[in-house]
């Protein structure tokens, strides 16, 4: 279950061990109320082991959202070798901060 938390101007969202076909729409959808004007996401990846490229249509498309429409940031934390490879192997690293675990 994905856990969304406020901090200040910071909203932070936990995300599940994975993110593939069967629960990226719940995934989005779970995360829409956070997206707010101005709010800086960090999506915290520390039990992120899998992500399918239907996970990757939600991250752009919440950073397109985050930063495009809504004038805030996002950033990726506390990933792991091997979804950074996805995140680096798909260009991601050039459109989202990313800190690795």
């Amino acid at each position: 279950m994905t856990q969304i938390l406020k901090e200040g101007n910071k909203t932070i969202i936990k995300t599940d061990a994975r993110i593939d076909t069967l629960n990226a729409g719940q995934f989005e959808k779970d995360i829409q109320p956070a997206l707010e004007k101005g709010v800086d996401l960090e999506i915290d990846c520390t039990d992120l082991t899998y992500m399918a490229s239907s996970g990757l249509r939600v991250l752009l498309s919440t950073m397109r959202a985050v930063t495009r429409q809504l004038g805030g940031q996002m950033k990726m934390t506390h990933v792991n070798d091997d979804i950074f490879g996805i995140l680096k192997m798909t260009g991601f690293v050039r459109l989202i901060t990313i800190e690795r675990a």
